[in-house]
């Protein structure tokens, strides 16, 4: 027992490789709190983070089911150990939220969302991340909540049996692109050109009274704005 949590399931020194992963039965029996209106909330998750494929996405709900803060991140493609997620989970809560652990009873509420391709059911990864997020809500003081798979069919949330169609893993396509600079239509381009192009065929006289201007050099042709470097971790929160 360490920090009131039984880690005799999972030793660290009897095993090379421990595997710290709850099967579903386990995770359905553990009392997992529903969410109210689980339709809206993934929806809301989703329009904040637009998640691809391989990104997982932890939430904070209050007691009254509302989104307090949010964090996507994407975990190293090769880990399968509950404990290594659970580490990624804690630093993103703690950067996002902070913990509740000198309330008497948690009154806040962890919750996953894991984007990946594959099947709708519950495999081992869900299984390793479902460990993460329990072990990571005690640590920080709060309810551990509802686990959401989001897969190329729709969204589940494992252990409770609602799910839908959409978003699923490839509507991140059909959000807004904030990361890319707006440019203008080619129509736009090409008449820009064309004026500049007269413009320097025939130079304006000058009038009575005026020094003659020096010709302009050719201007430089349009470049467009640099484009943004995608963050690996996107953020969200109300305070």
């Amino acid at each position: 027992m360490i920090n009131g949590i039984d880690r005799g399931q999972y030793p660290l020194a009897r095993s090379s490789s421990p595997r710290r992963v709850l099967d579903l039965q386990t995770w359905t029996a553990s009392g997992i709190p529903l969410l109210r209106d689980p339709r809206e909330f993934v929806l809301e998750l989703h329009q904040r983070h637009l998640p691809q494929p391989g990104t997982v996405v932890v939430a904070v709900l209050d007691a009254l089911h509302r989104l307090t803060g949010s964090a996507s991140f994407a975990p190293r493609p090769h880990n399968e150990d509950g404990w290594l997620h659970r580490n990624a989970i804690l630093t993103h809560l703690r950067q996002v939220v902070p913990h509740d652990l000198r309330l008497p009873a948690p009154t806040r509420t962890a919750v996953l969302l894991s984007c990946r391709e594959g099947a709708a059911g519950w495999t081992e990864q869900d299984g390793a991340w479902m460990w993460a997020l329990q072990d990571a809500a005690t640590l920080h003081g709060l309810r551990c909540g509802a686990y959401v798979a989001l897969t190329p069919v729709g969204w589940q949330i494992l252990g409770d049996g609602r799910s839908g169609r959409n978003p699923n893993a490839a509507s991140w396509a059909d959000g807004p692109v904030h990361t890319v600079t707006e440019l203008p239509p080619r129509s736009a381009l090409d008449g820009q050109r064309g004026q500049r192009t007269l413009r320097q065929a025939a130079p304006e006289r000058p009038r009575r009274g005026e020094r003659p201007q020096r010709s302009r050099q050719s201007e430089h042709p349009w470049t467009p704005a640099r484009v943004t470097a995608i963050e690996p971790t996107r953020r969200t929160g109300t305070r």
